[in-house]
């Protein structure tokens, strides 16, 4: 075959090579918005305050450079040290809350309701769901209302079963107002986990349940030895976000306990001790630096947890990904 053969051939090779490595300009345009939108909202902010961390204001009233003194002062300060770690315990006290109830309910009603025999499965999934988009402020108050002990109703639902003698003011209790408020949560927000373990039941192929029945795996053994394990990537990025809402939360204490996270801060949380530091609170005066340091040490503790997941465990879990 001749020189002049090979030619056609070569040129072809050479110009697919070059629409190949052309690059796409206008993923750029696609990306630009979002990415624009997210830097503004989202990646200013958080180098604005890693940035007012590390300065405070001297006794002239100028703002100097600190370094990590700021961080020094909050974990080396009796007053501050003491309320950070008691936000900090109680903060992974709500989490394990949603950890041990939330997320395994979660997955138990969307076992239950992604059965093709259940009836009415879309209104069950949709009156679950609805209080995940209420308002803070609307479940804080409804519930301060149903718990109250002067003119709510749970004192006389109780009576009505005949265990009005094991209600207490909960709320009220340092013991329990916690505990109470991290239930209440869970109430509102596990239609989230139901909903995306639903998603994931409903992706595994009918072939390898099928194949299960053939094995004589059906009900509980199926969901146990078979979708469980396929459905385990999605129970930990359920985990990770629990993690992370849960070290964000604030709202809900705010209008349940008030700033002050009462009674006696058995309630506060970082999010609480966040809003104190950097605003203040009646007597207590706000300091931007200390509140931007408080923000920073959550930011780490954020940051660390998810990287945990990320490196160490999410990377266990893509063998069971299809």
């Amino acid at each position: 075959m001749s020189m002049s053969e090979h030619t056609p051939v070569l040129v072809l090779s050479t110009s697919r090579n070059l629409e190949k490595k052309k690059f796409r300009w206008h993923i750029i345009w696609f990306l630009a918005p979002a990415v624009l939108v997210y830097t503004i909202i989202m990646i200013i902010p958080l180098f604005a305050t890693l940035n007012l961390s590390l300065f405070n204001i001297n006794e002239e009233g100028r703002r100097v450079f600190v370094g990590l003194d700021n961080f020094a002062h909050l974990f080396g300060d009796p007053y501050l040290s003491t309320s950070f770690w008691n936000a900090a315990a109680n903060n992974f006290w709500f989490f394990f809350i949603h950890m041990l109830v939330q997320n395994p309910i979660g997955i138990a009603l969307a076992a239950v309701l992604s059965s093709p025999r259940l009836r009415f499965a879309s209104f069950y999934r949709t009156a679950i769901f609805i209080p995940a988009i209420l308002s803070f402020v609307i479940v804080g108050f409804v519930w301060k209302l149903i718990l109250s002990p002067l003119w709510g109703v749970a004192p006389s639902m109780l009576d009505s079963i005949g265990l009005g003698a094991w209600f207490e003011p909960w709320l009220g209790l340092e013991k329990s107002a916690l505990t109470t408020l991290a239930l209440i949560s869970v109430w509102q927000f596990v239609g989230i986990p139901m909903m995306l373990i639903y998603a994931a039941l409903l992706s595994i192929p009918d072939e390898v349940l099928e194949a299960g029945e053939m094995d004589g795996l059906t009900g509980f053994s199926q969901f146990w030895k078979i979708k469980l394990p396929l459905i385990l990537p999605s129970i930990g990025i359920i985990s990770i976000l629990t993690f992370v809402g849960n070290f964000n939360a604030f709202d809900l204490i705010y209008v349940t306990q008030g700033a002050l996270a009462g009674p006696n801060f058995s309630t506060d949380i970082l999010g609480s001790l966040l809003f104190r530091t950097f605003f203040g609170f009646q007597l207590q005066l706000g300091d931007p630096h200390m509140g931007a340091t408080v923000a920073t040490v959550m930011f780490a503790m954020i940051l660390a947890g998810v990287s945990i997941y990320l490196f160490g465990i999410q990377t266990r879990l893509r063998r069971y990904q299809f």
